[in-house]
């Protein structure tokens, strides 16, 4: 079995998380995606994100559309949010032949090297990096990863949140994501 988890503030998810999810299914033959919401990301200022359970419900919604799409509540809580914490506890739910992969991207790739313990992130799972055709990155030693070329997908979690707040309903965002982010008023004041 291959798994990979894919982490972030989801703020809120939208459809080109799905879109690359789906494009790494299908081309590294995973069998679920993990979408694991952030709880309290150490690049993040607390309570600048919506609310955990806002944006882990509308992860769950989005999910629904494809059966190896898991919502994820690895990290869960108001503790600092640590890869390798999180890969820890992914790795304890797992039979211990699963293989274990990151989804990420390129730019959040390029800091590994800066994260809390990084040198063990590195040598606990195979990276899937996505990024557009040519873009070049730093790799560090020791990193095992696959390249996702994708393409170039123009979504910005930000521009959503504007879009909501000034009364438009965003056509990136899956319709039962879009109708709990109206129906709980969550971007109104973004």
């Amino acid at each position: 079995m291959r798994v990979a988890l894919f982490g972030g503030t989801f703020d809120p998810v939208h459809e080109a998380h799905l879109r690359v999810a789906r494009e790494a299914v299908e081309r590294f033959g995973l069998d679920e995606v993990w979408f694991v919401t952030a709880g309290n990301p150490p690049h993040k200022q607390m309570g600048t994100t919506t609310e955990y359970q806002h944006r882990h419900r509308m992860v769950e919604l989005a999910c629904e559309v494809d059966p190896r799409f898991i919502p994820s509540r690895l990290e869960e809580g108001t503790a600092k949010s640590y890869t390798i914490e999180t890969i820890g506890r992914a790795r304890r739910l797992l039979e211990p032949e699963v293989e274990l992969f990151f989804l990420i991207g390129a730019d959040a790739f390029a800091e590994v090297g800066t994260w809390h313990r990084s040198e063990e992130v590195i040598r606990a799972v195979e990276f899937i990096v996505v990024s557009r055709p040519g873009y070049q990155y730093p790799v560090p030693e020791g990193a095992r990863l696959l390249r996702l070329e994708s393409l170039a997908l123009p979504v910005s979690s930000s521009e959503i949140r504007r879009a909501f707040a000034a009364g438009r309903r965003p056509e990136a965002v899956p319709a039962a994501v879009a109708e709990y982010a109206e129906r709980h008023s969550l971007y109104k004041g973004s």
